[in-house]
């Protein structure tokens, strides 16, 4: 092989080796969890699903939601939910923390899929701060799509709705 096409080689072996590898996990639940209360978390409390609830989950996920009680963390104002929704076919898990009725931090704590795996990065995940949830189930804010990543930010931005919704049940 020829310098220039051995020079090719490695870099297409790079960056297409990158893109396989952009996904997996980023941070543990529960270091998440000790984050967002300063290593001093509640313990865990545990939210049932009643049939109005899970028609109003299955309403966002534009499918059924299987699970009976999901767990959650509370201090005064603020809860922290870890959630998970399949982008294209396997689940992306999130870390949500809702202040005062609006998300003050939004965390893709794993992902994996092959693609759409920029839903991860700060300039996707911060445009959910300080988003409420309008009597329609949907956001107050605009969320802007990620070229190539849109069942990722679907996906991500279900989470948002649902965790918002589950906020309004605790507090």
């Amino acid at each position: 092989m020829k310098t220039p096409l051995k020079i090719i080689f490695i870099v297409l072996c790079t960056v297409s080796g990158s893109t396989a590898f952009a996904g997996g996990v980023y941070q543990e639940p529960s270091e998440f969890i000790n984050q967002v209360f300063d290593n001093n978390p509640p313990k865990a409390e545990v939210l049932w699903l009643d049939k109005t609830l899970k028609e109003k989950i299955a309403g966002i996920l534009d499918h059924n939601y299987s699970g009976l009680r999901i767990r959650y963390w509370q201090q005064d104002k603020k809860s922290a939910w870890v959630l998970d929704e399949i982008g294209k076919e396997k689940p992306i898990t999130a870390g949500i923390v809702i202040n005062d009725g609006k998300i003050e931090q939004l965390k893709i704590l794993a992902f994996r899929e092959s693609r759409g795996w920029e839903v991860r990065h700060d300039f996707f995940t911060g445009q959910f701060k300080q988003a409420s949830l309008k009597d329609d189930q949907q956001l107050d804010k605009k969320i802007d799509n990620i070229s190539g990543a849109t069942l990722s930010v679907r996906a991500v931005s279900k989470l948002a709705r649902i965790a918002l919704l589950l906020d309004q049940q605790i507090q």
